[in-house]
């Protein structure tokens, strides 16, 4: 199939910013011209991408699509068509399943699982220990040839340090990152900020410093070891200084954020709303805006969802018994994209922090370049709705921004050559 995106912007950062056409043929970018210059043989699709981004395709490294074991709360395939729609041409699952992917023949059954839509990448992330358990290393050789490109205890720290440093020096030699999940147990035992708010509301709190105390653990520990790590949704002011100074002494450290910590604050929770529960809380409006000049000046390399859905069951209770997380594959671009709105971001910033930034801490392949594998989004940055969670793709609702009017979004979601969402509400 040949396909002419027509007359948008093209940006890959670093190579391309101009309007132009892409031509796609055989899943593959046969060609970039200037607009309008004729491609030769006519294409079976065009898409007119007149005053909209065409970028490589975005890259979430931080999803829990639940399959196997907790398909009440997604699927492989439920969670791949809310990708689809939130613009991401690729994601990476965390292990945290049941059975956990401890093991390759859980990360052969997610892959498996997923070829098989013939959608949205998925990347499997393979677990540090046993079960989770923090005790025992998982056999990280084999899943990596099973097909893993980073593991993690995420949902778990790894709170033994000495486990830490061997899964770093272990992870390092396979050539992936370890994903650090930042979270000193023994102080977040609460259920939201620990601050005015929690105090205001009768919840228990849980400090900054229970993620800051181990980001800067894990700072130490790449350092020691001269391997990479990359600190997963990191919400709090001091997690922020410790990353960008060790970045500044050369630390090989990445980091993320989520949507939801530069947008909202711990004031959602005071109306005692289950679906601005998550797990590190929503902060103060100080912790907001220390994100937001991290994420601008690129101490934050990477926007990830950390999308975690939940059925209704496990958030219609009382809010210290409310699971943590909120769905976030359908509204992280359009709250990422009021980041460019507000003058945070510019639009090159924004697809390296939700393209290239992640596919190079994973190691895959994502450009626009002529003969590579056509994985592109394509984003309407004035195209303004209301987001409504009933409509969405992902099996559950939790999200604490139903309702919410949007501005931006992707009209085109093509994989491989293959368009799998357009803005009509079509997925594959």
């Amino acid at each position: 199939m040949r396909i002419l995106i027509k007359g948008g912007r093209v940006l890959d950062p670093g190579k391309i910013d101009q309007i132009a056409d892409i031509w796609v043929s055989n899943g593959t970018i046969s060609g970039i011209h200037p607009s309008g210059q004729e491609g030769g043989v006519a294409p079976d699709v065009e898409i007119d991408a007149s005053g909209c981004i065409v970028a490589p395709g975005l890259i979430d490294m931080h999803v829990h699509l639940r399959e196997p074991g907790h398909e009440y709360k997604e699927t492989i395939e439920t969670g791949i068509k809310a990708a689809a729609a939130g613009g991401f041409t690729a994601v990476c699952c965390m292990p945290n399943t049941s059975p956990v992917n401890d093991n390759s023949q859980i990360t052969r059954y997610i892959i498996d699982k997923a070829a098989s839509f013939r959608s949205v990448r998925v990347y499997p992330v393979g677990a540090v220990s046993v079960g989770l358990e923090g005790r025992q290393m998982a056999e990280i050789g084999d899943m990596r040839a099973a097909g893993i490109v980073a593991v993690s205890d995420d949902g778990r720290p790894v709170i033994d340090s000495l486990l830490m440093r061997r899964a770093l020096e272990y992870a390092s030699g396979a050539g992936i990152p370890v994903i650090s999940h930042c979270e000193d147990p023994y102080l977040s035992g609460g259920s939201m900020n620990e601050g005015p708010h929690s105090t205001r509301l009768g919840l228990s709190g849980i400090p900054n410093a229970a993620e800051s105390i181990m980001v800067m653990r894990d700072i130490a520990l790449s350092e020691l070891t001269g391997c990479p790590v990359h600190i997963a949704h990191v919400s709090t002011a001091e997690s922020v200084a410790a990353i960008r100074a060790a970045k500044n002494r050369g630390v090989n450290i990445t980091a993320e954020t989520a949507p939801h910590y530069f947008t909202l604050t711990d004031k959602a929770v005071m109306s005692y709303d289950t679906h601005a529960k998550m797990n590190p809380p929503l902060r103060s409006e100080k912790d907001r805006a220390a994100i937001r000049e991290a994420l601008a000046d690129d101490t934050i390399d990477v926007i990830a969802t950390d999308h975690a859905p939940h059925a209704e069951t496990d958030k219609a209770v009382e809010f210290d018994a409310a699971a943590n997380g909120i769905t976030g594959l359908e509204t992280a671009l359009s709250l990422s994209l009021c980041l460019v709105d507000k003058g945070v971001l510019d639009f090159s910033q924004l697809i390296m922090k939700m393209s290239l930034n992640p596919a190079k801490i994973i190691g895959v392949k994502c450009s626009l370049d002529v003969g590579q594998t056509a994985d592109i989004t394509i984003i309407d940055p004035d195209r303004v709705y209301a987001y409504a969670a009933e409509k969405g793709f992902s099996k559950s609702r939790n999200t604490p921004f139903d309702g919410w009017e949007m501005k931006g979004r992707a009209v085109y979601t093509i994989v491989n050559g293959t368009i799998v969402y357009h803005s009509s509400g079509n997925t594959l």
